[in-house]
């Protein structure tokens, strides 16, 4: 029975964790949103796509690769890139060897525009953490790391 109690209190603390992780997801997801559509023209899902095509090797990724990392389908992917492409944020691409397989790589205005929505995003981050110390950011890094995966 004391065994019940303790997985029930774990579950229930995992339960608590996962609904607070949401909220702030939320309450991020907003404020980056509008700090950087207000200064940037960009919405936070356009700034991370900017963001993992910067840190790929050469700028580029497959869009199947890019839909993992952006937690979309592959079709949402395309919807996104089809408005940075008209602005010259991010290009098509096709591989040399297989027709098949599309990039997305990002252009000089994209890496341009990219760092400086970086500063902007750097500084609202550090409000919206301001009160964290650094070993609990440590610690939850390690747990979302668990969480999403290694190299994620």
């Amino acid at each position: 029975m004391i065994q019940l109690q303790t997985a029930d209190g774990a579950a229930d603390a995992a339960l608590d964790f996962c609904l607070r992780l949401a909220r702030a997801h939320a309450t991020i997801i907003r404020r980056l949103d509008t700090v950087l559509g207000g200064h940037h023209g960009l919405s936070f899902g356009d700034f991370m796509l900017l963001h993992h095509l910067s840190k790929a090797p050469g700028g580029r990724l497959r869009r199947v690769d890019l839909a993992e990392r952006q937690g979309l389908t592959a079709s949402g992917v395309t919807r996104t890139l089809l408005p940075m492409e008209k602005t010259g944020l991010v290009a098509r691409l096709a591989d040399e060897r297989d027709a098949r397989v599309g990039f997305a790589a990002i252009t000089p205005a994209g890496h341009n525009l990219l760092d400086n929505a970086m500063l902007t995003a750097r500084e609202t981050c550090a409000e919206l953490l301001r009160h964290a110390p650094q070993d609990q950011l440590d610690a939850l890094r390690a747990v979302l790391g668990n969480i999403v995966g290694p190299g994620a």
